[in-house]
């Protein structure tokens, strides 16, 4: 027992380094990438990364809190924390109250603070999830106790992530989900049925918005409107291979100035590239697949359903989001708005990730 603590420990170390070090990394790129464009629109060009610094110094205020939040609290709030956060979010879908940026009602404004609620309901969902998964085991291979439960919590959820709307989140969200209930042990047929299902209605959701079918279109061939459509895939292409092997050093690359268009938020890690080629792009991915392996690994050393779904669920849903990012980054995908996990610009989504790395430390301290 002794020893398997202190493995659990050592490991999460490791893991925490890891969040550390992708930390540091975004903030020197956000000021990198952002500071001509943040000098030209806003007159400071470190307005972005002292944004990102008051998200990591709130994140750690919100970590430190969940470090040391009882457990069981945690566990027995957890459906009021999600219906609570499922609620701040449909209120984004409301005139007057939520603010349309980008085409999308993703955010509140509060008092002139804005965040996105989606990021809050983002990781009381796995929590809600993990509980879930605990309470009904033994049940999990019922449809109707354990499985048509499952569907309808997720299914709420994306109606009102699409009615955003926010594709992206939804597709990841639920992906995490489902693994999370592989993982369980439910029946393989239910999850058939839901991907045989699943499969036409996404084709249909991708039809029935123009600009969907404009993004998939872009993405098989960007060349055909290299001004319009396809301007932002094709810009992210050159900076990645300007970098070549060494890049061409941190602060010097030249599609910052604004070629490259939300380069310090989806697209940063083009600009990464740029400036420290195919060497810096090999680190950062390396750190994002230990990041995958220790997240499992302290997973597997846990003892309570709970605390297991609840490291898997943060670890595969960021792992995910991290792998669609690159690949959209390198025109391996359609664009779909999703950052970097802890890399990229984004207050909600650092702040609300901290948070649930500080329940991470919680359960590990705990000995769950």
């Amino acid at each position: 027992m002794f020893y398997t603590a202190k493995f659990l420990k050592s490991n999460l170390k490791i893991f925490l380094s890891i969040i550390a070090s992708l930390i540091i990394i975004g903030l020197l790129f956000i000021y990198s990438s952002s500071s001509v464009y943040a000098l030209e629109k806003i007159g400071s060009s470190f307005y972005f990364v002292k944004k990102q610094i008051l998200g990591v110094i709130i994140g750690i205020i919100g970590l430190i809190i969940f470090r040391f939040l009882s457990l069981d609290f945690i566990k027995s709030k957890s459906p009021f924390l999600f219906f609570g956060s499922l609620f701040l979010t449909a209120l984004t879908l409301v005139p007057k109250i939520g603010t349309r940026i980008h085409g999308s009602s993703r955010w509140l404004n509060i008092g002139g603070f804005a965040f996105q609620p989606s990021e809050l309901l983002k990781i009381f969902l796995l929590i809600y999830v993990a509980y879930f998964l605990e309470k009904q085991t033994g049940r999990l291979h019922s449809f109707k106790h354990g499985y048509l439960p499952f569907l309808i919590i997720l299914g709420i959820t994306s109606l009102i992530l699409l009615k955003q709307p926010d594709f992206g989140l939804t597709v990841t969200l639920c992906t995490t989900c489902f693994a999370m209930f592989f993982i369980a042990e439910f029946k393989p047929k239910h999850l058939l049925m839901t991907i045989g299902a699943a499969l036409p209605i996404i084709g249909l959701l991708i039809a029935l918005k123009p600009y969907r079918v404009k993004r998939v279109l872009t993405f098989l061939n960007p060349w055909e409107d290299p001004q319009g459509a396809g301007f932002q895939i094709i810009q992210s292409l050159i900076a990645i291979g300007t970098g070549s092997f060494w890049g061409t050093g941190i602060s010097n690359s030249k599609q910052k100035f604004f070629y490259l268009p939300m380069q310090h938020t989806d697209f940063i890690f083009s600009i990464i590239a740029e400036e420290t080629g195919f060497i810096g792009s090999v680190i950062l991915i390396t750190l994002y697949i230990l990041f995958l392996y220790y997240g499992i690994k302290i997973a597997t050393l846990l003892k309570n359903n709970f605390a297991i779904f609840v490291v898997l669920g943060f670890t595969i849903l960021n792992s995910l989001q991290a792998t669609i990012n690159l690949f959209v980054a390198t025109g391996m995908m359609p664009t779909k708005g999703i950052g970097l996990p802890f890399v990229s610009f984004g207050n909600s989504a650092l702040v609300c990730n901290l948070c649930m790395v500080g329940l991470i430390i919680n359960i590990v301290n705990s000995r769950q």
